[in-house]
Order: C-alpha cells, then sequence, then structure tokens
C-alpha cells in the first residue's frame, strides 16, 4: 500500500490512483477572494506587533530568547488571525472506487422444504457447503418451530436454507462472502414478504463488510409467497444502485405471487439494467405428475361437448397411468339436496412425452351447475400430490344468451350478425333480439324477432347479455333517455357487454349529448356526422390485438391471422374521432389518418373497461367483407368470440340477478373468507334487508368432514352491507373443499359457489426448482447461474468495467484538533520559557 492508498484510506476512499492537487483557501466572507490580502497584511502587522512587545516591553539579557518568544508569540496571533478567517484544507484525488454488489436471498416457505434426494446426492450437497450434521441437528433443536410438522426421518434430511446456511457457515478462505467483499461492498437482503425486500444488517455498526455467519443465523422461511418481480422494483426503486456491479439472488425460483420478474422488455428484470446473477437452489427435477382440464364454461343441454385433460409429468417417462373424468351436480331441483356422482371417462394412457392431452365426449342431459374432476393416482416417489387432482366447474342450461341489437335500418352488418348468431346453439333464435328504428310499428308488434320498443321493461332489458348499438340518429337516442341510462346501468352494475358500431349515415357524433357518450373508448366529434370516404385504405392491426381472442381469427398462427384480416380488404369509409379514452385499448387503427393531437391514429377497433362490464367500438360496419372468400369462417369466429367475451365474463341472463361470490377461490387454514352477494328483485331495483325474513340473505356453509365422503352443514345469516349488497365473513380451520348455497329469496332456488381450503402453503405446491425462471432471469439481463456445486466460480464471473471517479475532499481546518494543540502548544511553551527565564 502507497502513500497516496493510506491518504484515500484516511478519507474513506478505496483504490486511490492518485492526488491531483492540494490547496488551501478561506471560508469567512470577509477573507474571500481579495481579502486574502487583507488576511497577509492581518499577518505581517500582528509579527509586527510581538517583535514590538518582546523588545519594547519585555526586558530581558538574553536577546536570543527574546526573539524566540516573538517568534512563537506572532505565530500565535497570526494563527489566530488565520482560524479567523476559517481556512479550509481541498484536495482533488483520481480512485477507482469499489463496485456495490447486491445479494437477495429467497426466505420463503419453499426454501424449508427437504428434497428427496439419494444417498450420493446429499453427500456430494453436503460436501460442496462444509455442511455438518452435527450443526444441522443441534440447530434444529434450538429452533423446532422453524419445520414442526416435519417427521423424524425428515429430520434427518437438510432442508433448502440450511443449504444456504452451511454456505454462509464456511471458513474465510472458502467463504463465498468472504470472497465477494474482497471486490465489492457486498449489501444483502431477504426476500420474505409479498411487498418488496428487506435488508439484512448483520455487519458491525458503520461497517460495509459482513459478516457471513452472523449473515446466516438471520435467515428465516417465514415468507408465504415468492414475489420476486416486486423484490427487483423495489430494490430498483427504494435502493440507490450506484456503481452496482449486478445482483446475485440464491432461491429455489418458486415465483408464485405478484408480476412476473422476467420475460419482456419492460420487466422488472429488464428496468434494474444489472446483470442478475443465480445460485439455484433445489432439484431441477422431480417425480412429480400433474392433471388439468379444460372444460367450456357454458354447456347446452344434449349438445355434445369435449373436455380435456392435460398430464405434465416429469421422471415418469413411458410409464402408463390410469386417468378418470367424473362429474357431480353442484345444484338439484331440491333445493338444498347432493347431486350423484357419474363417470365421463376413463382411460390409460402412455406418458410418451412432457405434455400429454386427452379428449373425453360429454353430451350433457340435465341442467345445472356441474363439477367436473380429473385425477389420477399418486405414482412412487411424488413429494407433491395436490395437482394430481383437476376440477372445473360448469354450467349445463337449457338456455341461450340474450342479445338486443339497436339499429335504425336494415344494414349488411345487421344481417349478417343476424344470421351469424341465429346459428350459435348458445344463442339461436330466442337469444337474438333487435329494435329496428325504420321497422312497421305493426311488425315490431308481431314478429318475435323484434322488440316493440326501445325501453322495454327493467327485468326484460337487464336479462340481455350483450346490447349492439348500430348507426342510430342522436335525436331518437336523447328522446329515449331512459334507454342510455339503463344502458350505462346495465353495463357498469351489472357487468353487461355494449357494442358501438358506427354506420355511415350518422356516426358516433350522434351519441355526444347522451349518457353512452361517457362510456366509450373513445371521444366522439359532435361537429363530425359524416364519415372520412375521400380514399380507400387497409386497416393496420396494432400488437394489442394479439392480447384478445375476437382479434386473433388465426388462433396462434400469425400467418393465418394475417390471411384473415387481408379478407377483409380495402375499406372505403369510416367514422373519425377527437380522441382516444385514457383507458381504452385500440386493437384496429387508421394507418396514416391521425386524431386531433396530431399523434395518435385515428381508433377503428378500441375496447375499454367500464364499471363491471366492457365497451367495444366499432369505427365502421362492414366487418361483413370477412366473408369475401372464406363463407362464414372468419366472420363467425370474430363475431362468436366477441359476445363470448362481453357474454359470458358475468353472469349470465337473468343469473346477473342474483350474483353470489367469495373473495377467493383458495384460502389456508384459519383465514377469513369474505362472501359478497348481489341481489337484485324482479325487477332488477336492488334488495334491502326489510323486505327479507329476519332481514338477512339465509345460506348454509357445507364443510368436509375428517372422513372421505362426510360433509356437515353449518347455517349462515347473510347480512346487508348496502343496498342491492349482502356479506358475510367467517373463518375456515380444515383443509378440503367448501360449498356455500344461498337462498334466492325471490324464486326460492339457490346459488353455489365453491372454494377450496389447505394446509399447505402456495410455497410448497411445488417441489422443483424453476430452473426456467432462473434462466430467463440470466438470459434477460446478461449474467450467468450457479449452482451448490459450482457457486465457488461467482467471483470470478462478474464482470464490470468501473471508471476512475475524480473526488474532492474540504477539510475546514478551524474546528480541527490540530490546529486547537498547535496553538495551545505554542503558548504553553511560551509562558513555559517565560518562567524560565523570569519574565513577569
Amino acid at each position: 500500500m502507497n502513500w497516496q492508498q493510506l491518504i484515500g484510506k484516511f478519507l474513506g476512499l478505496d483504490n486511490v490512483q492518485s492526488i491531483d492537487r492540494v490547496g488551501t483557501s478561506f471560508a469567512a466572507p470577509w477573507a474571500r477572494g481579495t481579502g486574502a490580502t487583507w488576511v497577509l497584511f492581518g499577518c505581517l502587522a500582528l509579527v509586527a506587533l510581538a517583535v514590538w512587545y518582546y523588545t519594547r516591553w519585555q526586558g530581558s539579557n538574553r536577546p536570543a530568547v527574546r526573539g524566540f518568544l516573538a517568534v512563537t508569540r506572532a505565530i500565535v496571533l497570526g494563527l489566530l488571525l488565520l482560524l479567523l478567517a476559517e481556512p479550509v484544507l481541498r484536495i482533488e484525488l483520481t480512485n477507482v472506487p469499489r463496485p456495490l454488489l447486491w445479494v437477495l436471498f429467497d426466505g420463503t416457505d419453499s426454501m424449508a422444504i427437504r428434497d428427496e434426494q439419494t444417498e450420493e446426492e446429499r453427500q456430494k450437497l453436503a460436501a460442496a457447503v462444509n455442511l455438518d450434521p452435527a450443526v444441522i441437528k443441534a440447530e434444529q433443536q434450538k429452533s423446532p418451530q422453524n419445520n414442526p410438522t416435519a417427521s423424524a426421518a425428515d429430520a434427518t434430511k437438510p432442508s433448502r436454507m440450511e443449504y444456504v446456511q452451511a454456505l454462509l457457515r464456511q471458513p474465510p478462505e472458502k467463504n463465498l462472502i468472504n470472497k465477494l467483499q474482497e471486490q465489492y461492498r457486498v449489501k444483502a437482503f431477504i426476500l420474505d414478504q409479498a411487498d418488496g425486500v428487506r435488508p439484512l444488517n448483520v455487519g458491525e455498526q458503520y461497517s460495509e463488510s459482513i459478516d457471513a455467519a452472523g449473515l446466516a443465523k438471520q435467515l428465516t422461511t417465514s415468507g408465504q409467497v415468492t414475489a420476486i418481480g416486486r423484490g427487483l422494483e423495489d430494490l430498483a426503486l427504494r435502493h440507490a444502485a450506484n456503481n452496482l456491479a449486478g445482483l446475485v439472488i440464491v432461491s429455489d425460483f418458486g415465483q408464485n405471487a405478484g408480476l412476473p420478474p422476467a420475460g419482456g422488455n419492460d420487466s422488472p428484470a429488464k428496468r434494474l439494467q444489472r446483470p442478475i446473477y443465480t445460485i439455484g437452489i433445489g432439484p431441477e427435477s422431480t417425480v412429480d405428475l400433474g392433471v388439468d382440464l379444460q372444460a367450456p364454461l357454458v354447456m347446452k343441454k344434449n349438445e355434445e361437448e369435449t373436455l380435456t385433460v392435460t398430464l405434465r409429468h416429469s421422471a415418469l417417462e413411458s410409464r402408463r397411468v390410469f386417468v378418470k373424468v367424473f362429474g357431480k351436480r353442484l345444484r338439484s331441483s331440491d333445493a338444498m339436496a347432493e347431486g350423484e356422482t357419474f363417470v365421463v371417462g376413463q382411460k390409460e394412457i402412455e406418458l410418451a412425452g412432457p405434455t400429454i392431452s386427452e379428449s373425453f365426449s360429454f353430451k350433457p342431459t340435465e341442467t345445472g351447475r356441474f363439477s367436473f374432476t380429473a385425477e389420477v393416482d399418486p405414482q412412487e416417489g411424488e413429494v407433491i400430490t395436490q395437482n394430481n387432482r383437476a376440477e372445473r366447474e360448469v354450467n349445463i342450461r337449457d338456455d341461450f344468451l340474450r342479445l338486443m341489437y339497436v339499429e335504425n335500418e336494415p344494414s349488411w352488418e345487421w344481417r349478417f350478425v343476424k344470421e351469424v348468431f341465429h346459428r350459435d346453439k348458445l344463442v339461436g333464435l330466442r337469444g337474438f333480439r333487435t329494435f329496428l328504428n325504420s321497422a312497421d310499428p305493426k311488425v315490431r308488434q308481431t314478429n318475435e324477432l323484434f322488440l316493440p320498443n326501445l325501453t322495454p321493461k327493467r327485468g326484460d332489458f337487464f336479462a340481455n347479455d350483450v346490447i349492439f348499438l348500430g348507426d342510430m340518429p342522436g335525436q331518437r337516442l336523447q328522446s329515449a333517455e331512459r334507454f342510455s341510462e339503463m344502458t350505462r346501468e346495465f353495463v357498469s352494475k351489472f357487468g353487461g357487454g355494449l357494442v358501438v358500431i358506427a354506420g355511415p349515415r350518422f356516426g358516433p357524433g350522434q351519441l355526444a349529448n347522451t349518457p353512452i357518450a361517457d362510456m366509450l373508448p373513445v371521444t366522439p366529434d359532435p361537429q363530425q356526422s359524416k364519415p372520412r370516404s375521400d380514399r380507400e385504405f387497409t386497416m393496420k392491426l396494432t400488437p394489442n390485438a394479439l392480447q384478445f381472442d375476437f382479434m386473433r381469427l388465426g388462433g396462434q398462427s400469425e400467418a393465418e391471422n394475417k390471411k384473415a384480416w387481408d379478407n377483409i380488404g380495402r375499406l372505403p369509409w369510416y367514422q373519425p374521432v377527437l380522441r382516444v379514452h385514457p383507458q381504452a385499448v385500440v386493437l384496429a387503427e387508421h394507418p396514416t389518418d391521425l386524431c386531433a393531437d396530431g399523434k395518435t391514429k385515428q381508433p377503428l377497433i378500441a375496447v375499454r373497461p367500464y364499471g363491471k362490464g366492457e365497451v367495444i367500438y366499432i369505427g365502421f360496419n362492414e366487418t361483413w367483407r370477412l366473408r369475401r372468400k372464406y363463407g362464414e369462417l372468419y366472420y363467425r369466429q370474430f363475431w362468436g368470440q366477441l359476445i363470448h367475451r362481453l357474454g359470458l365474463s358475468h353472469a349470465i341472463g337473468t343469473q346477473k340477478r342474483f350474483v353470489v361470490r367469495t373473495d377467493r377461490d383458495q384460502y389456508q387454514a384459519d383465514e377469513l373468507v369474505t362472501l359478497t352477494v348481489e341481489a337484485y328483485n324482479e325487477n332488477y331495483e336492488p334488495l334491502t334487508s326489510d323486505k327479507l325474513a329476519d332481514q338477512r340473505l339465509q345460506a348454509e356453509l357445507i364443510v368436509p368432514g375428517r372422513i372421505e365422503g362426510v360433509s356437515t352443514t353449518q347455517p349462515l345469516g347473510v347480512s346487508q352491507l348496502r343496498e342491492g349488497v349482502f356479506e358475510a365473513r367467517f373463518p375456515v380451520s380444515t383443509g378440503g373443499d367448501y360449498r356455500l348455497r344461498v337462498l334466492d329469496p325471490i324464486t326460492k332456488e339457490t346459488s353455489e359457489v365453491r372454494f377450496a381450503v389447505t394446509s399447505l402453503s402456495a410455497e410448497r405446491r411445488s417441489a422443483v426448482r424453476n430452473k426456467a425462471l432462473e434462466q430467463q432471469l440470466v438470459a434477460d439481463t446478461g449474467g450467468k447461474s450457479f449452482d451448490l456445486t459450482n457457486y465457488q466460480e461467482l467471483p470470478g464471473s462478474i464482470k464490470m468495467t468501473v471508471e476512475p471517479s475524480k473526488n474532492e475532499r474540504i477539510f475546514p481546518l478551524a474546528s480541527t484538533w490540530i490546529c486547537f494543540g498547535l496553538i495551545t502548544g505554542l503558548l504553553i511553551l511560551e509562558w513555559l520559557v517565560r518562567k524560565l527565564v523570569n519574565l513577569a
């Protein structure tokens, strides 16, 4: 260490390369600039005064002594004057600062898992981290609460966190943290909460070094969810990242909460703008078999449907498993009776690949709410068996989606939409009704296709699922103000869907003075009623279009989707608008024309959430051109998927009058369940407690018993929270599948909702390390991944070019102990000399 580095260490700077300049100045206002000349004159005057004093007034027969005392007094007086001028010392130097390195430890419950391993694998990991079984046993005896459910056999297996703690307890020459601190300023954090990270302060106060053994004691597994994405966001926002070399994450990467940490240009990992290095904990694969079940949300009676079972497995290649699919009625005509279980199908399937799908046909013969279950027997060696069973709820109905199409006069769009939905099994002839403003009143009264007026009674209006609003004159809508008000209530309060289709005659500007204008994804121009038809154009899909099923006409194939939309050809006109609403998502736009802001392309198809529902705007009524080459293939797909999105995203038909839901589908034991019921009368007016017996809704909770197949029933009262909304809260203590049944006081039927309670935390639903996420984090940021067998390579793999830093240090001299000691020492020396020569 040279003298420059010694000075740097004294100044608290690492790797000082050079001292570029040393200078002094005065900080007192009167001594700055030209004031320094007065300081010099003052010092000379004080020197002259000290010399005059000792030669004139202090008699001594020793001239040398008088000269020494005069010089001493002159120095003291000069120093006092300099101190009044507040002298400062400025040192400019160049150094290469030691980079900062963050280390983030996973502190969630999955790190307490004791993995199934062979003895050879266990010994290999123990040797890699210098794990001493005696130390582990002692720690378990000190803190048995860390794993209270572990069996005696499990207790002999180290947990994932115990491997990490052993890694940190290694001797200094092998210790990873010590090696990292040789090159970096290390700061440690733990991820044990859903909203961010927690810094670990385990070093000595005012010291930047970390005590690795003390750090091991600070690590816990108390976190109940792994939210790596939120942790990365928290690090980027709340902690200074200047001169940051990178981030080291020690985890099993079992992400199960919050936003995805990687994958995408705006992911938390990308926003950190630093390489991420990973030390993966836990096995990359283990024996596991999981089941998924896909089924339509709504089935129609006597219409054949397909249930798809997907098996995902690891380490079970070529094994044959037996899959069974069965159904169970959730509600029968007997108000509180239990339905019987029936078998849909069963097959023996060979696990020929990592993912296998098998279809089961089912033709419902009864209506109601059913639960379908797919299950497979647990396999030998499986650690997690909870995913061997999957359930889906299905509503089987002999009913239909109800669509209301409001149009001024017949158009090609109106004709073809009507034909499409007449042939749709979920709509049919009974589900499509229209109000045609130009139709003869007698036709509207006698033909069941037509609605007699624009504002039917509330019960009929709110039973609709989707409303289409075509090219209607604003004057007609303003005269029927009740229609606009009920439409707003239908979408915002009951979650209905509204599709606004701009026509060439009146346009969206006609809606500007109606309540519907506030619901639109666009802001219409009240001055604009004519379409822009000066030149043909080709509609352009935006990147957001692929997020919506009804815009993916080619499924997952980009080429097929392009072929479908190219089929619409060049459009001759569209209706321009002023601007796009901030909450809207534009799915298709004009290739060149702009909105009033001069930046945003004119929207042609846009969607916006409004209250509980959704509004879709289409700036032209010529989607029928999709039929040009391929008939109804793409046209039917567009409109069919659109109404399925709007109609099936909420309770359909009259079911939206009485909606029962819980705040979650999954709970852990001892948590509170919140039951909410939105209840309206036949006229869709809010129910109130004064109209109910006991001023509450009657419900019952079906609790699973300890013996399989045996349940108990508990009565439950649901009190009014506000008009039309009732709520109850209750705890759940045992695991299993629960059912809640609430009696509709209007129809005397019951509505049922199911939820599951598990004593197994979300952290323990997967027994393997999420290697895919680990690799994604590394790939997105340019880092590197390691595990417990090669983590010693980590310090040499971190690369960062550190630019030399220019630093200036300013030291006020007036308040330093050096100045105080110098003046005090000179005064004492003068006093001693005067005593020795007997000066008064």
